[in-house]
């Protein structure tokens, strides 16, 4: 069951399950874990999901980021249909825009936790963000929490969803392929047709790319 991460460093979803026993050992169980995906896209929307896991074990779990689009999938299936809760939360890019995207990745942490917050005793997030009094906040813990990793897959496999779907509508920009990140591909489809609604407007990567914000008033519907 052992796995390689994204850093190289190796680790095992047992491994993460022990993480998860001595954490809640400390505190009050059960854990909702939770984590974003999305944040550093040039388009489309930042997706955070909470989860709190079931009693069986899901062999494999692993931070989103180390695992193939296939494993991704698969290990999606089995956290939605054995966790004990699953919230997720979307904000747009027009909502990124508008209040910046640190307060949309709190903001949506927020949500998620406070959706899980009847099914849960205690809660961790990814990342460094200060998220109040109830919620504690710890860098990298998709690679050391079950429950944060399980977040991680579920944010990860539905805004990649959202992001092929959106590519019907804007076949241009090469979504499915790209998710809306700030690929060679997407910079130069910026470069040759400017943005259109699902972009970031007020992403450097987005006004750079298209010569300035002469674009962000004529935003392509």
């Amino acid at each position: 069951m052992g796995r390689v991460s994204s850093r190289g460093r190796h680790f095992s979803s047992d491994a993460l399950y022990a993480f998860d026993a001595a954490w809640v050992a400390e505190r009050q169980g059960p854990l909702s874990g939770a984590d974003e995906a999305g944040r550093g896209a040039l388009a489309g929307p930042l997706v955070a999901a909470a989860v709190v896991l079931g009693e069986d074990e899901i062999l494999g779990l692993n931070d989103s980021k180390a695992l193939g689009e296939r494993r991704r999938e698969e290990l999606y299936g089995k956290v939605i249909g054995r966790a004990g809760a699953v919230c997720v939360v979307s904000m747009s890019a027009w909502w990124i825009d508008r209040y910046g995207v640190g307060a949309a990745n709190k903001e949506a942490l927020l949500r998620v936790l406070e959706g899980l917050r009847p099914y849960s005793g205690c809660s961790l997030a990814d990342g460094n963000l200060r998220l109040g009094p109830d919620v504690e906040s710890l860098p990298r813990a998709d690679q050391k929490s079950a429950t944060v990793a399980a977040a991680s897959v579920v944010a990860k496999v539905l805004r990649d969803g959202v992001m092929h779907t959106i590519a019907n509508a804007h076949p241009e920009y090469g979504f499915e392929r790209n998710r809306g990140y700030g690929t060679p591909e997407h910079r130069v489809s910026l470069r040759e047709a400017g943005p259109c609604r699902i972009h970031r407007l007020s992403y450097a990567g987005v006004l750079n790319s298209t010569g300035g914000a002469q674009w962000v008033s004529g935003a392509r519907l």
